[in-house]
């Protein structure tokens, strides 16, 4: 599945005035940029939900919930009282959240796979031992703590926010990331562990979406359309004209595929696996998931904040920065579809979901990288302390996109999942927890 490209593709570093390695601040910028092109319009649309939901509420649900297509061969089913679908209508918001924010989770996918799949990928490797422990905790922590004390406060409670225990699990990827520079500096290993630990819970988060929230009757003979679909692609556009160019060092076959036919039968096989998902009953935004290994890639990756991946030419990368745009402006629709919560929704959910990441993450992600790097001697970074996990897991309370996703899937619209998504909101507050505990853990910011 590895793409030679037909040029080279050592990336080109950018100029610097004295020849010196880029400055923290010139990194630090590299990440903000990252941020805006990824998350700003996604706080965007979230402002805009909460002030619109706030000042016109009826308003607000009303344009969310249009309707776009009645009796659609797609959307949001109408159940009859045996459970069967009598029809189905696509809404906006089903169309943002169930379509199109389908693009947002293959870009994850694809630096998920290119960490694991790759010679030197991220996750491959003793390196990655101690981080995917702190991932495992990071997650069962928040889990404990959000049903932990959703026990405590009843019964009642109890059921009426059990399904949502995926919530406070996950970790936003790009203002975790953001924080952890602040926090450590751009040269700290810290840093470089927070990245490793915030890649395997995108992957986890995966998973957790596809197996514990589908979206309705299981029909598991639906994903044969979904893998045959990028078995087909991978075949006839990947693996065939590699086969074809073999002993021929110009590689026409391949090069005439990237470049005639482009990304094209890669849509057209994610189309396919899209409605794969839809039918078999697992949530549609990931459909696009098993097409991505089936893309042409190149032999390295360079990390999804180095500015190198800009010159790496193979299908994969080009795909990636080609979305780049539309992900900005669906992300924007994400927040404005889903963030619309009255302050007054805030309930028990909110506090859960709040205690899950703010309290459940650092516990859960300091006792098990602590496991993993001092009893079975997996051992941590040089440069990082074991305190420095806890810092770690307060950067990665920060939950906001996956987690208002997970809300919006793991509760039925209604008092339970505003109050949960309130959560997911409010996480931000992590960032402020993170600050804090680096000053009273008396973190050494390391610059480059």
């Amino acid at each position: 599945m590895t793409e030679t490209p037909s040029k080279p593709d050592t990336p080109r570093p950018a100029p610097a005035s004295s020849g010196s390695p880029p400055r923290a601040g010139v990194l630090l910028h590299r990440v903000w940029t990252y941020v805006t092109n990824y998350s700003l319009l996604l706080i965007l649309g979230a402002l805009t939900a909460l002030i619109w939901a706030n000042l016109d509420a009826e308003s607000y649900h009303h344009v969310v919930h249009m309707v776009i297509w009645d009796h659609a061969p797609f959307g949001e089913a109408e159940l009859a009282a045996d459970g069967s679908v009598i029809a189905r209508k696509l809404t906006l918001h089903y169309l943002v959240n169930d379509m199109l924010m389908a693009f947002f989770f293959a870009v994850a996918a694809k630096e998920v796979w290119e960490a694991v799949i790759l010679k030197d990928g991220s996750l491959r490797g003793r390196k990655a031992a101690t981080p995917l422990f702190a991932t495992l905790g990071g997650m069962a922590g928040p889990v404990a703590v959000y049903l932990g004390l959703a026990l405590v406060f009843g019964s009642e409670t109890f059921d009426a926010v059990k399904n949502g225990w995926a919530v406070p699990t996950a970790t936003d990827i790009a203002f975790s990331y953001l924080v952890g520079r602040l926090v450590f500096g751009a040269g700290h290993p810290a840093v470089r562990f927070l990245l490793l630990l915030a890649i395997a819970d995108d992957a986890a988060g995966l998973i957790i979406l596809a197996v514990f929230y589908p979206t309705g009757e299981l029909a598991p003979e639906w994903l044969l359309l979904s893998l045959g679909a990028a078995l087909a692609v991978f075949v006839l556009f990947n693996a065939l004209p590699r086969r074809l160019d073999r002993h021929r060092q110009m590689r026409p076959n391949s090069t005439r595929v990237r470049e005639g036919l482009s990304f094209w039968p890669y849509l057209l096989a994610g189309c396919i696996s899209w409605y794969g998902f839809m039918r078999a009953g697992i949530h549609p935004a990931l459909g696009l998931l098993p097409v991505i290994p089936a893309i042409p890639h190149a032999d390295r990756a360079f990390g999804i904040f180095n500015a190198a991946e800009e010159y790496l030419s193979d299908l994969l990368n080009k795909i990636e920065h080609a979305l780049k745009h539309p992900v900005e402006i669906i992300l924007f629709f994400f927040g404005l579809m889903n963030a619309g919560v009255e302050f007054s929704a805030m309930s028990a959910p909110t506090w859960l979901v709040l205690a899950g990441l703010l309290i459940g993450k650092p516990l859960g992600i300091t006792l098990f990288g602590s496991f993993g790097a001092s009893i079975l001697r997996l051992g941590l970074p040089e440069g990082m302390r074991r305190i420095d996990l806890l810092v770690v897991g307060c950067v990665a309370s920060i939950g906001f996109t996956v987690s208002l996703f997970i809300a919006s899937v793991a509760f039925q619209g209604g008092a339970v999942q505003d109050a949960a998504k309130m959560g997911a909101l409010f996480s931000f507050a992590g960032a402020l927890l993170a600050i804090s505990a680096g000053r009273i853990c008396r973190v050494r910011k390391v610059r480059i």
